[in-house]
């Protein structure tokens, strides 16, 4: 595809994949991230921006950047998300619960907010929100995270209503367990809660999915490049999950 794609959190994990799937079909490149070691080893023909999503000043900074640059933008990736705590609700603090909704959630709302007028003088573009199967499911120990990626959900199919007549299109990817080092992170937390060894949780997370494994990258860039293809040009206001099938999403071992 061509085009001009801006993804938040590109610089590593599921984003760092979007943006090499998106560079690799021919599309232009905009990542930003709030870790300046990833950015800088990113290619040296995309665009980057040191930005935290949370930060409505940084955000709309950046979008007149983006503007000035590139004149509009195709396709938002609003992918930036943070996993939270691990913990039981009552043991939940205010301080984290607030923070993981303003990454997760307001982060998504933000971008949504400065990228919508772009989109809708143009006529033409697509936004694809980043939320999770826990947007989905029930997630014990993790209610702030749950509660972001549900609103996450709410969000994508009311800005698909509100932009749709403007040529616009939003959809919603929700991806199961993702290998890499912050799901890595998110199995040795709940190890510790559940008093379990790091491979009991994660064959758990397996065997709750028909496929019996966890995600890759690639999987959720795949989905991400066809959304914001022509070849989805009538794909709008839906939640598409990426998961190998989530048929018990709180297995017991």
């Amino acid at each position: 595809m061509s085009g001009r794609v801006l993804i938040t959190a590109g610089a590593s994990g599921v984003g760092r994949a979007m943006a090499d799937a998106f560079d690799a079909s021919g599309a232009q490149v905009w990542v930003a991230d709030v870790d300046t070691a990833a950015l800088d080893g990113c290619p040296t023909h995309w665009k980057r921006s040191e930005v935290n999503v949370a930060d409505e000043t940084a955000v709309a900074a950046l979008f007149a950047e983006i503007e000035a640059a590139w004149g509009g933008l195709d396709t938002l990736c609003a992918n930036a998300g943070v996993a939270g705590p691990t913990a039981q609700v009552e043991d939940v603090a205010l301080e984290d619960w607030r923070f993981c909704l303003s990454v997760n959630l307001e982060g998504a709302f933000l971008c949504a907010k400065y990228a919508a007028p772009i989109l809708k003088r143009q006529r033409s573009g697509a936004m694809v929100i980043t939320s999770s199967t826990a947007g989905q499911y029930g997630y014990p120990n993790r209610a702030p995270y749950a509660a972001a990626k549900w609103g996450v959900i709410g969000l994508g199919k009311t800005l698909a209503m509100e932009l749709g007549s403007h040529g616009v299109r939003c959809n919603v990817i929700c991806p199961g367990a993702v290998e890499g080092p912050r799901m890595e992170g998110v199995l040795a937390r709940e190890a510790a809660a559940k008093g379990m060894t790091r491979d009991q949780v994660y064959d758990g997370y397996a065997a709750g999915t028909s496929m019996g494994r966890f995600v890759e990258g690639q999987d959720i860039a795949n989905m991400a490049v066809f959304l914001a293809s022509d070849a989805a040009r009538l794909v709008s206001g839906q939640v598409i999950a990426v998961d190998g099938h989530t048929v018990n999403p709180d297995p017991k071992i």
